[in-house]
């Protein structure tokens, strides 16, 4: 396939899980730890979706969506938020996400998410 996403979480239990379940689909994956790197990586890589989390030390996702968005019109950004954060949704959509999942993540959401973007 030779798409690269992006996982955004500063927990790197949640990027080890969906590590997993999209490595296991072919994608090359890329990993940042916070919305900082995040952006650095996005404008030094060009991944093809970008996973991020909401809820980050030194940036957030909300902030690193807006940053990417601002630098490439054309990313697409998914928001992965925790059950609960509707209004951190809607923030993160406004700055230019595409999409969101919820935490705790289900394989076949994940992908369906995936897919769904990336074919957008």
């Amino acid at each position: 396939m030779g798409q690269t996403i992006l996982l955004v979480d500063d927990a790197l239990y949640m990027r080890t899980v969906l590590k997993k379940i999209l490595a296991a689909q072919g994608f090359d994956i890329l990993e940042a730890a916070n919305g900082a790197e995040a952006v650095a990586s996005c404008l030094e890589n060009n991944p093809d979706l970008v996973l991020m989390d909401i809820t980050m030390p030194e940036m957030d996702g909300i902030a690193a969506t807006k940053a990417i968005c601002e630098a490439a019109p054309d990313a697409k950004i998914v928001i992965c938020s925790a059950l609960g954060q509707q209004q951190m949704v809607v923030e993160a959509t406004t700055a230019g996400a595409s999409d969101y999942i919820t935490k705790p993540f289900q394989p076949d959401e994940v992908l369906a998410a995936v897919q769904r973007n990336l074919a957008a």
